[in-house]
């Protein structure tokens, strides 16, 4: 867990009343097979005016050049809008929106990775194009298409022989952190109508069962990491989902692991953006149980300023811890359509 650590602190410190959309179904068959569990999980009064009060602090900290720090920082903090209803030029936060999707889009190089100025590497690369794909799925904008059809292509490009990614854009090595944020913008390209090889999903899946330790139920770093973890293993399930694998028996024992596990100290913020992705899914009563808890936990710790900022992760800066507790709270919306089932 402490190489985990340090990557992901190398890749994210790199640099460092709406009006509703009409969400778009994904346009594969990629969805559940069988009885969907029902979804009682809302979002109340108060959550709403904790998520309110959050994007209002997020709006108030956009930076000039329309950034909220490196392209990995800013696509969580776009996604933190965008789930809650506010798209390009469109809410209350439409502008801030459109100034965060162009700065995004002005960090694409030639070859299509995303990054800019402030530097980065393939995690941000897939973070930032992961919420282009929501922008464009969302807005149907075609130049934001451009821009983020040349994304998915460097990921698909860069994919390694076992069929993960690693930190640099070029196929070395892979680990499954890296490997499920290209998954998730992969999914979300295919959802919004970009072309995404089925061998490239395929064999990203295949990378992913590897680091599956049966002793436990939960995901390891790499395949030959020592010891799963809670948000390693968060990251897995959905990896898993986003592939259509949704009755895959290694789900119970990960959703088993994630329920005995409880929390990842060391990776408290990034572990529960996957895990409510995860669980969501999953639906029935374990989501419904672990929305509430998160929910009574994320209201009860809210600082008076609207944000989220706390010793976990607190190196990220409270733009990423604030924008990841806003995409919990706001899963209920469906807005996004990476979180429709």
């Amino acid at each position: 867990m402490r190489f985990a650590l340090t990557t992901l602190s190398a890749a994210l410190l790199v640099g460092v009343g709406a009006v509703p959309a009409t969400p778009q179904p994904p346009k594969d068959d990629l969805k559940p097979m069988g009885v969907v569990p029902k979804d009682n999980v809302k979002m109340d009064d108060a959550t709403k005016k904790a998520v309110d009060k959050a994007l209002k602090f997020l709006a108030d900290r956009q930076e000039s050049d329309g950034a909220w720090g490196n392209t990995a920082i800013t696509g969580f903090t776009l996604l933190a809008f965008m789930s809650n209803g506010h798209m390009p030029n469109q809410g209350d936060y439409g502008k801030a929106v459109a100034k965060g999707v162009r700065y995004l889009c002005s960090t694409a190089r030639e070859d299509g990775y995303l990054v800019g100025a402030r530097g980065g590497n393939m995690y941000c690369h897939g973070m930032a194009a992961l919420a282009l794909t929501q922008a464009y799925g969302m807005t149907g904008d075609e130049d934001v298409k451009k821009i983020t059809k040349r994304a998915i292509e460097l990921i698909v490009k860069t994919q390694n022989h076992e069929g993960g990614w690693r930190y640099d854009p070029s196929p070395t090595g892979a680990d499954i952190s890296v490997t499920i944020m290209q998954v998730m913008a992969l999914r979300g390209a295919k959802d919004a109508g970009i072309h995404v090889p089925d061998k490239t999903m395929d064999e990203a899946l295949k990378y992913v069962n590897k680091c599956y330790d049966r002793r436990s139920g939960g995901y390891r770093y790499q395949p030959y990491s020592s010891g799963a973890g809670y948000a390693r293993t968060a990251a897995g399930v959905c990896v898993l989902q986003l592939c259509g694998k949704y009755d895959a028996d290694d789900i119970k024992m990960a959703v088993e692991y994630l329920e005995r596990t409880g929390d990842d100290r060391g990776h408290y913020w990034y572990g529960h953006y996957y895990a409510a992705h995860a669980m969501n899914q999953v639906g029935g009563e374990l989501w419904e149980k672990y929305y509430k808890r998160m929910r009574d936990q994320l209201l009860r710790t809210q600082l008076p300023s609207g944000a989220w900022q706390d010793g976990r992760e607190a190196a990220y800066g409270p733009a990423y811890q604030t924008s990841i507790a806003v995409l919990i709270l706001s899963v209920p919306t469906h807005y996004l359509p990476i979180y429709q089932k």
